[in-house]
């Protein structure tokens, strides 16, 4: 048979695409009806006046050049609270996984789980209170302390459920040749955990990420206190067209992020398709050389047959 039923659901018959057609055009009638509802509505509350002139020609004297400098500004503080905090919280997470998964005494292992469990109980605006309050820290600092703390708790979650999924063979073959369970866990598991959980791990990023929005009650100029900050100058009614270009520049960073995530997963596949084909072509190799060896010692090919 060129076609199998798959074993979560019958394949369809005519009927049943018929009625996916009929289906797929209703709630596309819907889902346009309810989106020409919303834009009359906003229509109607002023949404399409001039105020979306701020954009090319803003009021007060200021310029289009002021207004993009200053969200670009707070987008790029952004990405800078990000790329500090989101390779400490891999580094922090990662060490915590492999202290829990292959430390062989349970203080530490048990030690790791409760920091694990704390770190994951306390809100991330919490701990950059904590930084700021208490510590004294910079906003900056104080954003990244609170992101840190929280996604590296995350991250060693994500790289403990990865390890726990390898089959135990893996553990026992390191164990086997003389490791210790924490070089087992490091050189052997700790590399097919993050290739397991690859997508887990760039999806944190990207809540990571977006958590730095919580930076403007710590006074930290990222995009959203930006956004802010011109809502308080020009008023009220920019609020909105402030507000949807924010959300357009978080939307585009996090879909570069993801469509980078999904780059790497595939050239990672690629990379280990291309490995297995290579490893197998030299064992054939070697077999082969073996072979020719063999016949030219006894005179015999390996099928038992008298060579030439």
């Amino acid at each position: 048979m060129k076609s199998e039923a798959s074993v979560l659901y019958d394949v369809p018959g005519p009927r049943a695409k018929r009625l996916d057609v009929i289906l797929n055009w209703v709630f596309t009638g819907v889902f346009l009806a309810v989106a020409a509802w919303v834009i009359v509505a906003w229509y109607d509350r002023g949404i399409f006046d001039d105020r979306w002139q701020i954009l090319w020609d803003p009021p007060k004297g200021q310029t289009a050049g002021d207004v993009w400098s200053s969200l670009f500004t707070g987008v790029l503080n952004t990405l800078k609270a990000a790329a500090v905090a989101a390779p400490i919280a891999v580094v922090f997470g990662a060490t915590v996984a492999i202290i829990r998964r292959g430390a062989r005494r349970r203080v530490l292992s048990g030690s790791s789980a409760v920091v694990t469990e704390l770190a994951r109980g306390l809100p991330v605006l919490m701990l950059m209170f904590l930084a700021k309050l208490f510590f004294g820290w910079s906003p900056l600092w104080s954003v990244v302390f609170g992101l840190v703390v929280y996604n590296a708790a995350v991250v060693a979650e994500i790289l403990r459920a990865g390890l726990a999924a390898l089959p135990a063979g893996q553990r026992e073959a390191g164990l086997s040749i003389g490791l210790s369970p924490m070089r087992t866990t490091l050189l052997i598991e700790l590399p097919q955990a993050v290739r397991i959980m690859l997508p887990a791990l760039i999806s944190q990023m990207v809540v990571l990420l977006k958590d730095t929005a919580l930076g403007y009650i710590v006074s930290y100029n990222e995009l959203l206190r930006v956004i802010k900050t011109n809502r308080d100058y020009f008023g009220d009614r920019y609020l909105i067209p402030l507000f949807l270009v924010g959300a357009a520049m978080f939307i585009i960073i996090n879909l570069t992020i993801s469509r980078l995530a999904i780059w790497i997963e595939g050239r990672m596949r690629r990379s280990k398709h291309v490995a297995s084909k290579d490893d197998g072509s030299e064992a054939m190799h070697e077999g082969g050389a073996e072979s020719a060896r063999y016949s030219a010692n006894t005179g015999y090919g390996t099928g038992g047959t008298p060579g030439p």
